[in-house]
């Protein structure tokens, strides 16, 4: 990877342990973890094949998963994808920089129906590669197929900025919500929930 993403550049070296301590710690307290899973599973057909863009530990994928959907996980962080394999046994994890997705050459040729880039995921790509991440994802779907992109609007990167970059990247804007649970997006929401379609 030629330019580090923000995950790496932007948070301290014990983040990555961090964010997969929280998760599981809110799993074991019973929170309701499965939000961005239940609203990409009222999007696509029974058992869709789904592309999980920067996977993290792995709780979308695995929830994806055990609805009966054929699921890849891909996260550029060892360490997330160790706690997606250890703690998510079922779907496919694997190790792959967004902005360089190939999955043919990972073994992964079939398209997918969908993807989803949750938990602030084009927030924390390198700068300057959002364009190139949402061209690399968008390959990796049927045409006509959706791209389901989530992230809050207080992390730097720009609504309108993300908007150019989906053009850009062959994806059409379909609909806009303000959280993972279908609130209506307004000027005062500080989350986008974009459902995309591949050209």
């Amino acid at each position: 990877m030629s330019t580090p993403p923000r995950w790496f550049t932007e948070t301290d070296e014990n983040h990555s342990q961090w964010y997969v301590d929280r998760f599981r710690r809110l799993a074991e307290e019973g929170a309701d973890l499965a939000g961005e899973a239940r609203l990409v599973d009222a999007l696509v057909p029974p058992a869709s094949r789904v592309l999980d863009a920067g996977c993290g530990p792995g709780r979308l994928g695995a929830e994806l998963f055990r609805r009966g959907h054929d699921v890849v996980g891909v996260d550029v962080d060892p360490v997330l994808l160790a706690a997606a394999e250890h703690d998510h046994p079922g779907p496919t994890w694997l190790q792959s920089d967004l902005s360089a997705l190939d999955l043919a050459s990972l073994g992964q040729p079939e398209p997918f129906d969908a993807a989803v880039l949750a938990g602030n995921v084009m927030a924390f790509v390198a700068a300057g590669t959002e364009t190139v991440v949402l061209e690399r994802v968008a390959a990796h779907v049927v045409a006509g197929g959706r791209v389901i992109v989530g992230f809050g609007l207080e992390r730097g990167y720009a609504l309108a900025d993300f908007d150019t970059h989906c053009a850009q990247a062959g994806l059409e804007l379909e609909l806009r919500l303000g959280t993972w649970d279908v609130t209506p997006f307004t000027a005062d929401s500080d989350f986008a929930v974009s459902l995309l379609r591949r050209r």
